[in-house]
């Protein structure tokens, strides 16, 4: 998807100022009066709503495309909104599928683009199915584009650009919070948030993504309601922990949940690790910083080693105390580790089988870094996870765990010097602590656990200390 969007410097906001009227009729904005032009919207989008338009229904594009252009920023993709129910959609619409369970949406394929349309919703009523937290269970009733308007989640969503006429319909002062650099919610936070809790995060995404305040009676309920998450589906969270963290506000972001104790509910395992370790908080603060720096340079990130990262800290806690408390053999202790770790970290957010095993395998190279033999370091090179589970090592260097930065610093060395049949020579600091056997070509047994007993055992001790 292409578009043209001029960028804003949003320290100048927007400035348009109209009477507000009555709740039936929004702010109506002249094309001449905002900076959406149709060259900013993407073809596919352009194709739908054209293609609703001429079939005889109303079509808007709505949400974070409205929003994000107003902003000066280039949406991701657009939405939109109107009052032709599914089936008729599927009859305007040859490349249309039908999904979901509590709002049935469609997806209409526009060459390469997928539009997400949604039919205008109803008002919420005491018929809604919920559940005991209040979280809305089955949506499917629809409404008018005024109701519609009042069931979006934060005014500056709430914005309809009409492709009749160009103009920007503005029901609930959204335009007055991107003028105020505002996040605020429409309705009654705490009823909102009820209804679907995944809006605390959400908060937290937009407000960082677009540098904007989160209005005060907004912010209030989210500590106080914090544990509803545990109510989401964990497939569901996934997706949002993705929307959070693999983007350029991935620092800010999981600081911003730590804030308001979403985290805590997200990651409990990890949360108790960080905070009985300064060094583990540091581990998540340089791979999330790091993330953020990669998604802006449009480099390839991963959930694999997002996850390997925010796990690792109640990872390698596990793993050390089944080993050196429980009396486990090393290679038991991390399976082991790894399988209780990934267990209850399941129950809150689904982690699929594509991210987990890699994930998996970048931790269980970690001890075999500490085998400096040059025949198993050759062999180490060649293994498929190799380049993941190095930049691991230097993440770990980076926040400082124990004899980690003279390691990844002969690691680094010995992929060029290895391949010219040498091999760089063992870090002074472990031939102190008697952790190297040098052994030289040696190949006394399987590769697993790997690391000599005293050199691994320091660490761990170290790291329960931290």
């Amino acid at each position: 998807m292409s578009t043209r969007c001029r960028a804003r410097d949003l320290r100048h906001p927007i400035r348009i100022i109209l009477p507000r009227p009555a709740i039936s009729e929004p702010n109506r904005i002249p094309r001449e009066q905002h900076p959406i032009s149709r060259a900013n919207i993407s073809p596919g989008a352009l194709k739908v709503l054209y293609g609703l338009k001429d079939a005889g229904y109303e079509a808007y594009l709505v949400g974070g495309g409205v929003r994000d252009l107003l902003a000066g920023i280039e949406p991701k993709d657009f939405d939109i909104a109107t009052s032709a129910h599914p089936e008729q959609i599927r009859k305007v619409f040859r490349n249309c599928r039908l999904i979901g369970r509590r709002f049935m949406i469609a997806h209409v394929r526009a060459g390469e683009e997928i539009l997400e349309v949604t039919t205008f919703r109803g008002p919420v009523t005491d018929s809604h199915e919920r559940d005991e937290t209040g979280r809305i269970l089955s949506d499917n009733v629809y409404g008018t584009l005024v109701e519609d308007a009042f069931r979006r989640d934060f005014t500056i969503n709430a914005l309809y650009y009409d492709i009749r006429d160009f103009s920007i319909a503005d029901f609930a002062g959204g335009v007055d919070d991107l003028n105020a650099r505002r996040l605020r919610l429409i309705g009654d936070p705490e009823l909102r948030y009820r209804e679907d809790p995944v809006r605390m995060l959400r908060a937290i995404r937009i407000a960082n993504k677009l540098g904007f305040d989160i209005d005060p009676e907004t912010a209030e309920p989210i500590g106080r309601l914090a544990s509803l998450l545990r109510e989401i589906p964990p497939a569901r969270l996934f997706d949002e922990i993705l929307k959070l963290l693999l983007n350029k506000d991935a620092l800010a972001n999981f600081e911003g949940l730590r804030r308001y104790g979403l985290f805590a509910e997200l990651f409990p395992q990890t949360e108790r690790a960080i905070n009985a370790a300064k060094r583990d908080l540091a581990l998540l603060r340089i791979a999330l910083a790091s993330t953020a720096d990669r998604v802006k340079r449009d480099l390839p990130v991963t959930p694999a080693f997002l996850y390997g990262a925010l796990l690792w800290p109640p990872y390698a806690d596990r793993a050390y105390e089944l080993e050196y408390e429980r009396g486990h053999d090393p290679v038991t202790a991390q399976n082991q580790a790894a399988d209780e770790i990934l267990a209850r970290q399941q129950a809150r957010i689904a982690i699929p089988k594509r991210f987990s095993l890699p994930m998996r395998e970048i931790w269980s190279v970690q001890p075999r870094f500490e085998d400096l033999r040059p025949g198993r370091a050759r062999r180490l090179l060649t293994h498929p996870r190799f380049r993941a589970a190095y930049d691991f090592l230097l993440l770990r260097a980076q926040a400082g765990e124990p004899g980690c930065l003279s390691l990844a610093e002969w690691w680094t060395e010995a992929q060029t010097t290895l391949g010219n049949g040498e091999a760089p020579p063992p870090p002074q600091d472990l031939l102190d602590l008697g952790g190297h056997d040098d052994g030289g070509e040696g190949d006394d047994g399987g590769d697993g656990g790997g690391a000599p007993k005293k050199r691994r055992r320091r660490g761990g001790r170290n790291r329960r200390k931290a």
